[in-house]
């Protein structure tokens, strides 16, 4: 079985099937649909921590269902712009897991990845695919990955 590892960015994936659907991804759904034909030696999900019980319950469940869940604090601007970015943290995890790894599953569709997945492909010959919404999923992102998986509605709650 290939070894696999995933990387969610979790804000992202909430606010792109927020839009376009209105609905929340399904991620016990996703998770035994990767768990069903390869081995998953990591997968982490990045988000922000806000104390919010909602939220808290949600990372709980993602805990559940066998995610590292890695918090960075929430930051309110003075402007009234909020920051809680991952980008750099899921690079670096992204980069020193890869030469251990058949696949890199990124769930996500911020075209700033795109950099990241032709250096993974090029450098350690590792296969990349990306989870996310296709008309919100950066060309870049999807012309850098192996394989692009389309969220849709099979894999929302």
């Amino acid at each position: 079985m290939n070894k696999v590892a995933i990387f969610v960015d979790v804000q992202n994936i909430y606010y792109t099937t927020r839009q376009a659907y209105s609905r929340q991804f399904n991620y016990r759904k996703f998770w035994q649909e990767i768990a069903s034909n390869r081995q998953i030696v990591l997968a982490n999900a990045y988000a922000i921590k806000r104390n919010d019980d909602q939220q808290i319950k949600f990372q709980d469940a993602l805990k559940h269902i066998g995610f590292d869940v890695k918090l960075k604090p929430f930051i309110q601007r003075s402007d009234g712009s909020a920051k809680g970015d991952w980008d750099v943290g899921i690079t670096v995890d992204v980069m020193e897991a890869a030469p251990q790894l058949d696949e890199v599953i990124l769930l996500s569709g911020d075209g700033d990845f795109d950099l990241l997945l032709n250096h993974i492909r090029q450098k350690h010959k590792v296969n990349t695919t990306v989870y996310g919404v296709p008309e919100l999923t950066a060309t870049s992102l999807r012309m850098a990955c192996d394989r692009f998986m389309p969220i849709e509605h099979n894999l929302l709650m």
